[in-house]
């Protein structure tokens, strides 16, 4: 006996692969749904960590910032601290500076030069006076310049030719001078003599022996 099937097998198939591939569908949205939303709490938890590691940066930040500026205020004292006592020093030390002026002055005046005046604001020193010769002024300013620690930067102001009436009938040519020098202070010239007194056996082994 022959059985002949007379429903519509083939929209029958057609649905069930159609019902399947909504089911597969559907199954892969809910799993990319569920993927999704892992992804999605798991970059909310790594953003979330990290505004909390931001966040505690941001304090320590405002920490160190507030020790900087402790550190800038006390380094600033530390500096006022260290002028002031740098102006006591300078102004124990410039007590005996007239005292030295007057010594090495007279030390370093050449035969033939005499100081008229001088006049001394802080560590400028002027010296106006009367020289037999212009050589006089210069040997002056050399002395000055290299033959002593207290006297530094000598610088030759006005030099002008004249007169001095010895009696009525003999009359000398002389040269009136201006000078300007600056005086050092004690600790100033305590190294520049240390610092002579070291090259000067290196200067006398350099020197050639005569025969």
């Amino acid at each position: 006996m022959i059985l002949i099937n007379l429903l519509p097998h083939r929209e029958a198939a057609r649905k069930r692969r159609l019902d399947l591939f909504n089911v597969s569908l559907g199954g892969a949205a809910l799993a990319g749904g569920l993927l999704a939303g892992i992804i999605f709490l798991w970059y909310q938890t790594q953003i979330s960590g990290q505004q909390g590691k931001n966040q505690v940066l941001q304090a320590e930040i405002k920490r160190f910032d507030a020790q900087i500026k402790d550190i800038a205020s006390l380094e600033e004292e530390i500096t006022a601290l260290r002028a002031r006592q740098q102006a006591v020093e300078d102004l124990q030390a410039d007590r005996n500076l007239p005292v030295h002026l007057l010594t090495e002055l007279v030390r370093q005046l050449p035969d033939g030069v005499y100081i008229a005046t001088l006049r001394q604001e802080n560590q400028n020193v002027t010296l106006q006076g009367v020289a037999q010769s212009q050589e006089r002024v210069s040997e002056l300013l050399r002395n000055f310049s290299s033959n002593t620690p207290w006297f530094s930067k000598p610088d030759l102001v006005e030099i002008v030719a004249g007169t001095v009436a010895l009696t009525p009938r003999d009359q000398r040519r002389v040269a009136n001078f201006t000078i300007r020098v600056r005086l050092t202070r004690a600790g100033e010239a305590e190294k520049a003599r240390l610092a002579a007194s070291a090259t000067a056996p290196l200067v006398a082994v350099s020197a050639p022996v005569k025969k």
